[in-house]
């Protein structure tokens, strides 16, 4: 029996028993996935705690297996052999409130995403830049996340989900339904222009969507012709094989796009795609890589092109993306699993065979 097997088989005898209910007197614990070093999970009893002052306690429902775990379950946080929770697409009821919390009560649905919400007081949220608070942890790699029964989470990282939006379906677009999202109104393009995603998969199966919503004309980037029926679906009017064409010239063909988003993680692929921008295009890397992205000086230059990187938006831009996506029938292609199969549902993700976000039902 593989190491696998025998932690899921352990761990389903432990995530299985009964939960109990959250508030009533004999709950004292709750449970949770810990890892540490490089992939080691471990099914864990977390003692229930009332939540710190501008804090709220979450009855999680709902965390998406985001690629962006791998900086907790991989070991490349800073110290990797301190225990935290993975899981930052989170979807919960609050349970408790924490001193000095107004806006926020007891038994409303909400979510949280990778930034856990930010200080107020450092220089560049005084400058309205919470993106990039210096002083804002990471769901679920330098905080504790949604892998589990409970989570804590910062007032100021909570999003509001409309009663009308499934929780199941909005846990992905706290991550990669807002990272597309806020990356398409951040190219400028005008209504009608053409935009292209590159990768039809966790993020670009919703930046399709997103983008035919909002008005472009769509053109979707895969390998081979397997992906062409659904990108269609989702709302592609072109399809590029870069595995036969010339991705840049066939863009090329089409006007030049003014917008690319990025999703593939892989900078050899997203350098051709420079040469595919219209005057003024602009690449949007979204795709974390380990190689680096090359471009010649001359296809900047000569056309006013940009290569810009991409991260997430605030929890206000997270709650237009919700309505955004409940209004205009943005759904993402989900696979569920239950809590006790974590390391199950990490790993399928991280295979790539998820089709297309895997996520956890905690409920």
């Amino acid at each position: 029996m593989s190491r696998w097997s025998v932690i899921l088989n352990e761990a389903v005898g432990h995530l299985d028993r009964p939960r109990g209910t959250l508030g009533a007197g004999a709950v004292t614990t709750y449970k949770a996935w810990e890892v540490t070093g490089i992939r080691e999970f471990r099914p864990v009893d977390r003692e229930l705690v009332d939540p710190e002052p501008h804090q709220v306690r979450l009855n999680v429902e709902y965390c998406g297996v985001c690629h962006s775990d791998v900086l907790a379950v991989e070991g490349l946080r800073a110290d990797s052999g301190q225990p935290v929770v993975p899981g930052h697409e989170i979807i919960g009821v609050i349970d408790a409130v924490g001193p000095g919390v107004a806006a926020w009560r007891v038994g409303e649905r909400v979510g949280v995403g990778f930034l856990a919400g930010h200080c107020g007081e450092c220089d560049p949220c005084r400058r309205g830049d919470f993106v990039s608070c210096r002083n804002q942890q990471q769901t679920g790699t330098s905080t504790d996340g949604g892998y589990a029964e409970v989570a804590y989470a910062r007032t100021s990282g909570l999003v509001r989900v409309p009663a009308d939006l499934s929780p199941v379906d909005a846990a992905p677009l706290l991550c990669a339904g807002l990272t597309t999202f806020t990356a398409l109104q951040r190219v400028g393009a005008r209504a009608g222009a053409l935009v292209a995603v590159q990768g039809i998969g966790g993020l670009g199966h919703l930046a399709v969507q997103y983008a035919r919503s909002l008005g472009y004309r769509v053109a979707a980037i895969a390998r081979g012709d397997e992906k062409q029926a659904l990108a269609q679906q989702l709302g592609a009017h072109h399809y590029i094989n870069s595995n036969g064409q010339d991705v840049a010239e066939a863009l090329q063909d089409l006007g030049g796009a003014s917008a690319i988003l990025a999703t593939a993680a892989s900078g050899s692929s997203m350098s051709p795609l420079v040469a595919g921008l219209a005057p003024r295009g602009r690449l949007m890397v979204l795709g974390a890589a380990p190689d680096p992205i090359e471009a010649q000086t001359g296809e900047l230059i000569f056309g006013n092109r940009t290569i810009q990187g991409h991260l997430t938006g605030t929890p206000v831009d997270n709650e237009d993306n919700l309505a955004f996506s409940a209004a205009n029938g943005i759904q993402p292609r989900i696979e569920a699993f239950p809590l006790s199969e974590a390391p199950k549902a990490y790993e399928h993700m991280l295979s790539g065979r998820a089709r297309f976000r895997a996520v956890l039902d905690a409920a």
